[in-house]
């Protein structure tokens, strides 16, 4: 843009560059998120409102996506927690909270990347609110899991599988 006195003008002629033409960028976003899961339990009410010892909570977490359509993935961020004390089960809450994703134009280890430590890292707040008000309908103290790195767990994840696939394809067994 030049200024000439009060008239902008400006001097970037080219159609090709007005951002009128093919979207060829990267793009990644979530389009929706939501509960597709849910369950909680309490096994043993009334009577493990009585006991003394505290539970021991146990939080396992899995992560799945699958494509929807071409540019459309779900991601599906699925957290069990157990509550159990000397007595008996004080809580079971299951939680799958999925998202949407709309992605085009990405390679294929970015779009990988994205939908097992990007995405899962966007919506693991709103899931973490869920099951803390979950646990805490159940009766309980909510439940506040720690943040957790997904980044660092995918990085992790790579390299086993890069290990064991080494250890698969050692030397080929038989005659030489």
């Amino acid at each position: 843009m030049a200024d000439e006195g009060d008239v902008l003008t400006d001097l970037d002629l080219d159609p090709a560059n007005t951002g009128n033409g093919a979207d060829n960028q990267p793009a990644a976003g979530i389009i929706a998120q939501y509960v597709k899961d849910m369950s909680v339990e309490v096994p043993n009410a009334p009577e493990c409102f009585q006991w003394k010892d505290a539970p021991q909570v146990d939080v396992q977490f899995n992560i799945a996506a699958r494509q929807i359509s071409d540019e459309v993935h779900e991601v599906e961020l699925k957290i069990n927690a157990t509550a159990k004390a000397e007595k008996g089960n004080v809580f079971l809450v299951e939680v799958a909270y999925c998202g949407l994703l709309g992605m085009r134009n990405l390679p294929e280890d970015q779009a990988h990347a994205f939908l097992y430590s990007e995405a899962p890292r966007l919506l693991f707040p709103f899931a973490r609110r869920i099951l803390a008000d979950a646990s805490r309908d159940a009766g309980q103290q909510p439940l506040m899991i720690d943040p957790i790195d997904f980044n660092g767990l995918y990085t992790q994840r790579l390299q086993q599988k890069r290990q064991e696939e080494a250890a698969a394809g050692g030397p080929p067994a038989g005659e030489a």
